[in-house]
């Protein structure tokens, strides 16, 4: 199904600029964020905010992959942000782990702040993570999701930064549901987008034919911020 995805994508990218007459489309760059976390925590929620700037109608169970993108402008740099949103249930995501993974620039781990056995199932997210991740500099970021249920939290913000802190990463906490809490959810995915600005993309080119093709760009040798 990720292979699918990765597929359809160079398939549309490659039809529009393919026209006899035009001009190659100019160059971007593509960064992959995926976002893992138990069931139930909110991940869709969270990049369905974040890209359609709203809380989903409806959600259910992911099965395998979600997928979602948004362009935005960066320094004036157009930026593509694709956000990988996998399964939390064992059963769902067993076969998706390599594909959901390869390539990827960024991870997102998410905790239910109403829910101390999603936090407490981090440092196994974080293990899988080492292991499928080859790059040790990959930026990560912490977030605690449904702030606005003030009277069910069972996470102590103290709790989450002392293990943001023990992980290297910084601790957002914030509500995909609360509108209130909008730009918060902007502010997530934006960090890590101005990070990987100057970090490992992954390029758009145009070849003499057959239009566009997706290949790991250079690796700049930069110290490890994440």
């Amino acid at each position: 199904m990720a292979a699918d995805m990765e597929s359809s994508l160079e398939t549309s990218l490659s039809a529009s600029g393919t026209a006899t007459g035009t001009l190659p489309p100019a160059r971007s760059r593509i960064f992959k964020i995926i976002v893992i976390g138990d069931s139930n925590v909110g991940k869709t929620c969270l990049t369905f905010r974040f890209c359609a700037g709203r809380f989903p109608d409806r959600t259910e169970a992911t099965i395998g992959v979600d997928f979602r993108e948004r362009a935005v402008d960066i320094d004036g740099e157009r930026i593509k942000i694709q956000l990988w949103d996998t399964a939390g249930q064992e059963r769902f995501r067993k076969s998706m782990v390599q594909h959901y993974y390869r390539n990827a620039h960024a991870v997102v781990f998410v905790y239910d702040m109403t829910n101390m056995a999603s936090f407490h199932s981090l440092p196994a997210w974080i293990e899988e993570c080492r292991q499928h991740l080859l790059a040790g500099d990959t930026p990560r970021i912490l977030v605690g999701n449904k702030c606005d249920l003030r009277s069910a939290v069972q996470v102590p913000t103290d709790v989450a930064q002392k293990f943001a802190d023990t992980h290297s990463m910084p601790l957002f906490e914030t509500s995909a549901k609360n509108p209130n809490d909008n730009d918060h959810v902007e502010a997530i995915f934006m960090t890590l987008a101005h990070k990987l600005k100057s970090h490992k993309p992954l390029m758009l080119s145009q070849p003499p034919s057959d239009g566009v093709v997706l290949k790991p760009g250079p690796k700049p040798a930069v110290p490890c911020w994440c």
